[in-house]
Protein backbone atom coordinates (compact mmCIF):
# COMPACT_ATOMS: atom_id res chain seq x y z
CA UNK A 1 0.00 0.00 0.00
CA UNK A 2 2.69 2.30 0.75
CA UNK A 3 4.12 1.62 -2.90
CA UNK A 4 0.85 2.69 -3.89
CA UNK A 5 0.53 5.83 -2.20
CA UNK A 6 3.98 6.93 -3.05
CA UNK A 7 3.79 6.54 -6.98
CA UNK A 8 0.01 6.20 -7.84
CA UNK A 9 0.99 9.55 -10.10
CA UNK A 10 3.03 6.98 -12.24
CA UNK A 11 0.64 4.28 -11.89
CA UNK A 12 -2.06 6.55 -13.22
CA UNK A 13 0.04 8.31 -16.13
CA UNK A 14 1.08 4.53 -17.12
CA UNK A 15 -2.31 3.68 -17.64
CA UNK A 16 -3.12 6.41 -19.56
CA UNK A 17 -0.04 5.78 -21.46
CA UNK A 18 -1.16 2.41 -22.05
CA UNK A 19 -4.40 3.35 -23.58
CA UNK A 20 -3.14 6.04 -25.50
CA UNK A 21 -0.77 3.15 -27.14
CA UNK A 22 -3.94 1.01 -27.37
CA UNK A 23 -6.22 3.16 -28.91
CA UNK A 24 -3.61 4.65 -31.47
CA UNK A 25 -3.08 0.65 -32.64
CA UNK A 26 -6.87 0.81 -32.90
CA UNK A 27 -7.08 3.72 -34.89
CA UNK A 28 -6.02 2.56 -38.00
CA UNK A 29 -8.47 0.07 -38.06
CA UNK A 30 -11.48 2.39 -37.24
CA UNK A 31 -10.55 4.52 -40.23
CA UNK A 32 -10.52 1.71 -42.40
CA UNK A 33 -14.26 0.47 -40.82
CA UNK A 34 -15.09 3.97 -41.55
CA UNK A 35 -13.73 4.20 -45.39
CA UNK A 36 -15.90 0.89 -46.09
CA UNK A 37 -18.69 2.51 -44.93
CA UNK A 38 -18.23 5.74 -46.69
CA UNK A 39 -17.42 3.80 -49.73
CA UNK A 40 -20.37 1.55 -49.34
CA UNK A 41 -22.66 4.23 -48.86
CA UNK A 42 -21.28 6.28 -51.75
CA UNK A 43 -21.65 3.21 -53.78
CA UNK A 44 -25.33 2.65 -52.67
CA UNK A 45 -26.31 6.58 -54.22
CA UNK A 46 -24.29 6.21 -57.35
CA UNK A 47 -25.00 3.07 -58.06
CA UNK A 48 -28.58 1.67 -57.00
CA UNK A 49 -30.09 -1.34 -56.98
CA UNK A 50 -32.68 -1.05 -59.71
CA UNK A 51 -35.53 -3.54 -59.22
CA UNK A 52 -36.75 -5.38 -62.68
CA UNK A 53 -40.19 -3.24 -64.07
CA UNK A 54 -43.30 -5.78 -63.76
CA UNK A 55 -45.67 -5.95 -66.21
CA UNK A 56 -47.85 -2.74 -66.05
CA UNK A 57 -51.86 -2.41 -66.37
CA UNK A 58 -52.17 -0.40 -69.84
CA UNK A 59 -55.91 -1.03 -69.61
CA UNK A 60 -57.35 2.40 -68.91
CA UNK A 61 -54.63 4.41 -71.18
CA UNK A 62 -55.76 2.08 -74.35
CA UNK A 63 -59.75 2.58 -73.30
CA UNK A 64 -58.08 6.63 -73.48
CA UNK A 65 -57.19 6.29 -77.09
CA UNK A 66 -59.84 4.46 -78.42
CA UNK A 67 -61.99 7.12 -77.06
CA UNK A 68 -59.81 9.75 -78.82
CA UNK A 69 -59.89 7.99 -82.00
CA UNK A 70 -63.54 8.48 -82.30
CA UNK A 71 -64.68 12.16 -83.41
CA UNK A 72 -65.95 13.66 -80.66
CA UNK A 73 -69.54 14.92 -81.79
CA UNK A 74 -71.45 18.26 -79.72
CA UNK A 75 -74.64 19.10 -80.35
CA UNK A 76 -75.39 22.29 -79.26
CA UNK A 77 -79.06 21.85 -80.81
CA UNK A 78 -82.22 19.49 -79.77
CA UNK A 79 -82.28 18.93 -76.96
CA UNK A 80 -79.24 20.61 -75.61
CA UNK A 81 -80.19 24.38 -77.05
CA UNK A 82 -77.55 25.59 -75.83
CA UNK A 83 -77.34 28.67 -78.13
CA UNK A 84 -81.21 28.21 -79.04
CA UNK A 85 -84.00 28.63 -76.13
CA UNK A 86 -86.66 26.52 -76.33
CA UNK A 87 -89.58 28.87 -76.55
CA UNK A 88 -91.99 26.87 -73.75
CA UNK A 89 -95.47 27.96 -73.31
CA UNK A 90 -98.76 27.32 -70.32
CA UNK A 91 -100.92 24.53 -71.02
CA UNK A 92 -104.91 24.49 -70.33
CA UNK A 93 -104.02 23.23 -66.70
CA UNK A 94 -101.67 26.06 -66.19
CA UNK A 95 -98.01 24.17 -66.15
CA UNK A 96 -95.60 25.02 -68.95
CA UNK A 97 -94.98 22.89 -71.98
CA UNK A 98 -92.24 22.90 -74.77
CA UNK A 99 -93.65 24.90 -77.40
CA UNK A 100 -92.37 22.11 -79.78
CA UNK A 101 -94.37 19.55 -78.05
CA UNK A 102 -97.56 21.53 -78.99
CA UNK A 103 -99.40 22.04 -81.83
CA UNK A 104 -100.09 20.14 -85.22
CA UNK A 105 -97.29 18.21 -85.62
CA UNK A 106 -98.18 16.40 -81.92
CA UNK A 107 -101.45 15.32 -84.47
CA UNK A 108 -102.15 11.86 -85.05
CA UNK A 109 -104.03 10.40 -88.11
CA UNK A 110 -105.06 6.98 -86.44
CA UNK A 111 -106.98 5.89 -89.23
CA UNK A 112 -108.52 6.89 -92.77
CA UNK A 113 -111.68 5.41 -94.10
CA UNK A 114 -112.92 5.94 -98.02
CA UNK A 115 -116.05 7.32 -99.05
CA UNK A 116 -117.50 5.48 -101.92
CA UNK A 117 -120.24 6.41 -104.61
CA UNK A 118 -122.17 3.74 -104.42
CA UNK A 119 -124.70 2.60 -107.24
CA UNK A 120 -127.13 -0.61 -106.64
CA UNK A 121 -130.04 -2.27 -108.84
CA UNK A 122 -132.27 -2.62 -106.30
CA UNK A 123 -135.37 -4.34 -108.25
CA UNK A 124 -136.46 -4.65 -112.18
CA UNK A 125 -140.46 -3.61 -112.59
CA UNK A 126 -141.57 -5.09 -116.11
CA UNK A 127 -144.29 -2.34 -117.68
CA UNK A 128 -145.81 -2.22 -121.37
CA UNK A 129 -143.62 0.41 -122.16
CA UNK A 130 -140.48 -1.94 -121.32
CA UNK A 131 -139.14 -2.42 -117.53
CA UNK A 132 -138.31 0.02 -115.28
CA UNK A 133 -135.33 -0.51 -112.94
CA UNK A 134 -135.03 0.65 -109.39
CA UNK A 135 -131.24 1.99 -108.77
CA UNK A 136 -130.14 2.76 -105.71
CA UNK A 137 -128.01 6.21 -105.41
CA UNK A 138 -125.61 6.06 -102.29
CA UNK A 139 -123.52 9.43 -101.69
CA UNK A 140 -120.95 8.81 -98.66
CA UNK A 141 -119.03 11.70 -99.57
CA UNK A 142 -121.69 14.46 -99.74
CA UNK A 143 -121.46 18.17 -98.17
CA UNK A 144 -124.63 17.37 -96.54
CA UNK A 145 -125.69 14.74 -94.16
CA UNK A 146 -129.25 14.89 -95.69
CA UNK A 147 -127.58 13.80 -99.05
CA UNK A 148 -125.65 11.25 -97.65
CA UNK A 149 -128.47 8.51 -97.17
CA UNK A 150 -129.57 5.97 -99.79
CA UNK A 151 -132.08 6.81 -102.32
CA UNK A 152 -133.82 5.18 -105.24
CA UNK A 153 -134.24 6.57 -108.71
CA UNK A 154 -136.60 4.82 -110.95
CA UNK A 155 -134.69 4.54 -114.26
CA UNK A 156 -135.72 3.00 -118.09
CA UNK A 157 -133.96 3.34 -121.30
CA UNK A 158 -136.60 4.37 -123.13
CA UNK A 159 -136.39 7.09 -122.90
CA UNK A 160 -132.65 6.68 -121.21
CA UNK A 161 -132.76 8.40 -118.17
CA UNK A 162 -130.79 11.10 -116.67
CA UNK A 163 -130.76 12.40 -113.22
CA UNK A 164 -128.20 14.61 -111.26
CA UNK A 165 -125.62 11.42 -110.85
CA UNK A 166 -125.79 9.60 -113.95
CA UNK A 167 -127.13 8.47 -117.68
CA UNK A 168 -128.56 5.66 -118.05
CA UNK A 169 -127.17 4.06 -121.33
CA UNK A 170 -127.79 0.41 -122.18
CA UNK A 171 -128.88 -2.40 -120.63
CA UNK A 172 -127.31 -6.03 -121.08
CA UNK A 173 -128.96 -9.57 -121.63
CA UNK A 174 -132.61 -10.31 -120.55
CA UNK A 175 -134.07 -6.59 -120.35
CA UNK A 176 -136.53 -8.68 -117.78
CA UNK A 177 -133.33 -9.72 -115.75
CA UNK A 178 -130.71 -7.71 -116.98
CA UNK A 179 -127.10 -9.71 -116.30
CA UNK A 180 -125.41 -5.63 -116.53
CA UNK A 181 -126.87 -1.96 -116.72
CA UNK A 182 -124.25 0.49 -117.86
CA UNK A 183 -124.57 3.86 -117.28
CA UNK A 184 -122.27 7.06 -117.81
CA UNK A 185 -121.49 9.60 -114.54
CA UNK A 186 -122.22 12.94 -114.93
CA UNK A 187 -119.10 14.03 -113.04
CA UNK A 188 -116.29 12.23 -114.97
CA UNK A 189 -118.08 10.94 -118.24
CA UNK A 190 -116.93 7.51 -117.36
CA UNK A 191 -119.07 4.40 -117.33
CA UNK A 192 -120.43 2.36 -114.35
CA UNK A 193 -121.20 -1.27 -114.75
CA UNK A 194 -123.96 -1.94 -112.35
CA UNK A 195 -124.48 -6.10 -111.69
CA UNK A 196 -127.66 -7.54 -109.78
CA UNK A 197 -125.15 -8.75 -107.09
CA UNK A 198 -122.26 -6.28 -107.57
CA UNK A 199 -122.57 -3.04 -107.50
CA UNK A 200 -120.43 0.10 -108.58
CA UNK A 201 -118.49 1.49 -106.39
CA UNK A 202 -116.16 4.48 -106.40
CA UNK A 203 -114.23 6.35 -103.82
CA UNK A 204 -114.92 9.80 -103.89
CA UNK A 205 -113.38 10.90 -100.17
CA UNK A 206 -112.43 10.03 -97.10
CA UNK A 207 -112.53 10.72 -93.23
CA UNK A 208 -110.41 10.70 -90.68
CA UNK A 209 -110.08 9.97 -86.79
CA UNK A 210 -106.95 11.79 -85.05
CA UNK A 211 -105.88 12.40 -81.90
CA UNK A 212 -103.72 15.04 -79.86
CA UNK A 213 -102.18 13.65 -76.67
CA UNK A 214 -100.81 16.96 -75.46
CA UNK A 215 -104.68 17.66 -73.89
CA UNK A 216 -106.06 14.17 -74.48
CA UNK A 217 -108.31 14.76 -77.70
CA UNK A 218 -110.23 12.70 -79.93
CA UNK A 219 -112.44 13.45 -83.13
CA UNK A 220 -113.89 10.64 -85.57
CA UNK A 221 -114.87 10.57 -88.77
CA UNK A 222 -114.00 13.94 -89.64
CA UNK A 223 -114.26 15.38 -93.31
CA UNK A 224 -112.64 17.71 -95.32
CA UNK A 225 -113.90 21.20 -93.85
CA UNK A 226 -114.28 20.40 -90.18
CA UNK A 227 -112.53 22.65 -87.75
CA UNK A 228 -110.70 21.36 -85.17
CA UNK A 229 -109.82 22.99 -81.91
CA UNK A 230 -106.54 22.65 -79.55
CA UNK A 231 -103.49 24.37 -78.26
CA UNK A 232 -105.63 27.61 -78.16
CA UNK A 233 -105.75 27.70 -81.97
CA UNK A 234 -108.74 26.79 -84.80
CA UNK A 235 -107.36 24.46 -87.77
CA UNK A 236 -109.75 23.25 -90.64
CA UNK A 237 -109.37 19.93 -92.87
CA UNK A 238 -108.44 21.32 -96.20
CA UNK A 239 -107.75 17.77 -97.63
CA UNK A 240 -107.95 14.25 -96.76
CA UNK A 241 -106.39 11.32 -98.61
CA UNK A 242 -105.38 7.71 -98.39
CA UNK A 243 -102.09 8.76 -97.04
CA UNK A 244 -102.71 11.81 -94.92
CA UNK A 245 -104.45 14.62 -93.49
CA UNK A 246 -103.65 17.98 -94.65
CA UNK A 247 -104.06 21.12 -91.35
CA UNK A 248 -104.61 24.80 -92.22
CA UNK A 249 -104.24 27.08 -89.41
CA UNK A 250 -107.34 29.51 -89.84
CA UNK A 251 -104.84 32.48 -88.24
CA UNK A 252 -102.14 32.76 -91.33
CA UNK A 253 -103.97 29.65 -93.53
CA UNK A 254 -100.01 27.73 -93.02
CA UNK A 255 -100.23 24.25 -93.65
CA UNK A 256 -99.39 20.89 -92.13
CA UNK A 257 -99.45 17.40 -93.92
CA UNK A 258 -99.71 14.51 -91.19
CA UNK A 259 -99.12 11.20 -92.15
CA UNK A 260 -101.49 8.72 -91.80
CA UNK A 261 -100.29 5.93 -88.66
CA UNK A 262 -101.75 3.30 -91.24
CA UNK A 263 -102.28 4.33 -94.58
CA UNK A 264 -105.61 2.79 -96.55
CA UNK A 265 -105.06 0.46 -99.27
CA UNK A 266 -106.46 1.65 -102.20
CA UNK A 267 -109.70 -0.12 -103.15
Amino acid sequence: MDFIKKHYEKIILGVVLIGLAVAVAVLPFFISSERTKLADMKSAVLHPKVKPLTNLNLTVSEQTVKRLAAPAVVDFGPPNRLFNPMPWQKAADGHLIARESVGPNRIVVTNITPLFLVLTLDSVTPSDAGPKYVIGIEKQAAATASHRNKRQSLCSTNPPTKNDTFTMLEVKGNPDEPSQIIVELNDTGERAVINKDQPYRRVDGYTADLRYDPEKKNWTHQRVGARLTFNGEEYNIVAINQNEVVLSAKVNGKKWAIKAANPTAAP
